[in-house]
């Protein structure tokens, strides 16, 4: 006898299902639901070019974006050498972190519910951060906005980028899609 598998389902991507992605056909004006824009992955980023002189601010990032995340960050490597910035290929210059699937959307919540909001001087994200194809980008300054990372032991307060890729066509579905998602973008 097999026991049921309780599986979890994030409660943004429960909402998508039920709610935004039928809302999306018809506001769209598409045939199929299958058609809605959806949600295909989010990237965060974190450089950290002080770390070609100290290697354990590449190993505090990396730990500090696996944290965030939720799974293991990614060391970046330059493509190529910049005589002015003393980097030269191959050198360790940042973290990276994809997600997709339930991660994802556990991560676009908090992003959304508890990081944006304890941002100080907040007032919405900026619109022109689409970039022509329907995926939307935007720049934290500190880490500290997520409330995972422990204040007393941050050496080195870290930007961090964020990109969300879209399968929608134009910035304008883009849009709606993330809105419905709850960022709450700037008048």
């Amino acid at each position: 006898m097999s026991a049921a598998v309780d599986t979890y389902t994030p409660r943004l991507k429960d909402q998508y299902e039920r709610e935004i992605r039928p809302r999306l056909k018809e506001e769209l004006g598409l045939d199929s639901i299958m058609q809605a824009p959806r949600l295909e992955k989010i990237t965060l980023n974190m450089g950290v070019g002080e770390a070609k002189t100290e290697s354990k601010l590449l190993d505090s990032a990396i730990e500090e974006l696996t944290t965030i995340a939720g799974q293991r960050a990614q060391v970046r490597r330059a493509r190529k050498s910049i005589a002015q910035f003393k980097v030269r290929e191959g050198m360790a210059v940042g973290a990276r972190v994809t997600l997709r699937g339930a991660m994802m959307y556990e991560f676009l919540d908090r992003l959304v519910s508890i990081a944006l909001p304890r941002i100080r001087d907040f007032r919405g994200l900026a619109l022109q951060s689409f970039d022509g194809r329907g995926n939307y980008s935007l720049g934290l300054r500190e880490q500290l906005a997520f409330p995972e990372i422990d204040y007393d032991k941050v050496d080195r307060l870290r930007g961090l980028e964020v990109s969300i890729v879209t399968t929608a066509k134009t910035d304008e579905e883009s849009k709606r899609l993330l809105q419905l998602l709850g960022m709450p973008f700037a008048s």
